[in-house]
């Protein structure tokens, strides 16, 4: 308990530094004399305050002659003198560079200035003179040490320059510790201020660097959700036929050359495809690629090559889907791609029921397969290409709904297109 109440009044009197000025960057700057070569700037603030030190210190001084002329006392030792008119000035000029430094030198000069004062009204005295220099020096000390230290540091300074008015005068303590508290009080709320704005600009920040960081996220699982529709699909289809080819040419030179011009087909598109998702990532100058995002207008070439990988695709589309947003288009587009491909996957051969169709502000797409002709090879990795679709779906404000039917699966994608 005692040293948490010696520790401020040391930090105060003798052992503390306060905190740096706040908003450097912000003072106001004015240009250095040609002749004050090591200063390109000057600081505006602390030439004010080194300039109202200067007053302070003509005023303590003239106002302290006229009162020892007119009482024809004899003048202190010039020393002593020198101490009083520091008292109203020096303080003023170190405020802002060191306010603990300012209000210490304060404490070391005001016993001057009484002597002074006492020698003038003579001994014992009925109290010093609290003139306006005097007020205005010890209240902006005050203020600025408790807006740039802690609380417990502003109470220590509060009790000793009670103690020091105690020790001069004790009639006018009640006034001091009000005038002394006020100017106290107003620099911790200003502190208090200024520490709620620092921490709400590194919420601010921090809020910058998050939202920043979740844009990564989701560009990496654009990013993934175009990859994998685009090598599932293309994979698929390529592996489908190669496996396809060589058993329907039989042998055939011109048949093998037709089915193996349209695997380098499918693998061309597939690189153009993978080059247009990745193309920002490995452009140094932040190009973006030009070529159109896939739309509806290319699910023609998904079923060429879904038929050709030997699925029974029976296609309808609607008229009115001629027009629907980008990412509509978009997104039924790789919906249709991923369904396709887990058809080829998990039902080769089989017949599918494709139809894409606008209902009132929604576009529709349906896909629907039945049995596979013959047994899939394998079902690893299944679930992803769903949970991408869903995604797509969800991003635009729709609804993915998928699921066994009677012999087979569906799938059934609502996208509303005022939203996208």
């Amino acid at each position: 308990m005692i040293s948490a109440l010696v520790r401020p009044l040391k930090f105060a009197l003798f052992t503390g530094k306060a905190e740096p000025p706040p908003f450097a960057t912000r003072r106001t700057r004015v240009p250095a004399p040609r002749w004050l070569t090591p200063f390109t700037t000057l600081d505006g603030v602390r030439l004010a305050e080194l300039a109202l030190a200067l007053y302070l210190y003509g005023v303590a001084g003239s106002d302290l002659w006229d009162r020892l002329d007119a009482q024809k006392v004899e003048a202190p030792s010039p020393l002593v003198l020198q101490m009083a008119f520091l008292a109203l000035s020096l303080p003023v000029a170190l405020r802002d560079r060191w306010p603990l430094g300012a209000w210490r030198a304060a404490l070391v000069t005001l016993p001057a200035y009484v002597f002074v004062d006492r020698t003038i009204d003579g001994f014992p005295p009925q109290g010093i003179s609290y003139t306006w220099p005097l007020v205005l020096t010890y209240v902006l000390v005050l203020y600025t040490v408790a807006s740039r230290n802690t609380e417990g540091v502003s109470i220590a300074v509060w009790v000793v320059s009670m103690a020091f008015v105690g020790v001069v005068n004790t009639n006018v303590l009640p006034m001091a510790g009000a005038v002394f508290a006020v100017p106290l009080v107003l620099g911790y709320n200003v502190r208090a201020r200024r520490g709620a704005s620092a921490r709400l600009a590194e919420e601010s920040q921090l809020k910058v660097v998050a939202e920043g960081a979740q844009a990564v996220l989701e560009e990496r699982a654009r990013i993934a959700r175009e990859l994998h529709d685009v090598v599932a699909h293309h994979m698929s289809v390529i592996a489908i036929q190669a496996e396809a080819v060589p058993l329907k040419a039989a042998g055939d030179a011109r048949q093998l050359e037709e089915g193996l011009a349209v695997i380098r087909s499918l693998s061309l598109d597939a690189i153009a495809q993978l080059r247009q998702v990745l193309g920002v990532l490995r452009d140094a100058d932040g190009r973006k690629e030009t070529t159109p995002q896939p739309d509806l207008e290319r699910i023609d070439a998904l079923v060429a090559n879904a038929r050709a990988a030997g699925l029974a695709v029976l296609f309808r589309r609607s008229p009115q889907v001629e027009e629907v947003p980008q990412a509509v288009g978009l997104s039924a587009y790789r919906i249709v791609q991923e369904s396709l491909s887990n058809v080829m996957r998990h039902a080769p051969g089989a017949t599918v029921s494709l139809e894409v169709a606008r209902e009132r502000d929604e576009l529709v797409v349906r896909v629907a397969n039945g049995p596979g002709a013959r047994p899939a090879e394998s079902s690893a990795g299944a679930g992803h290409g769903l949970v991408g679709m869903r995604e797509r779906a969800v991003l635009l404000g729709g609804t993915l709904e998928a699921g066994p039917i009677a012999d087979g699966f569906e799938v059934v994608a609502r996208l509303p297109l005022e939203a996208a």
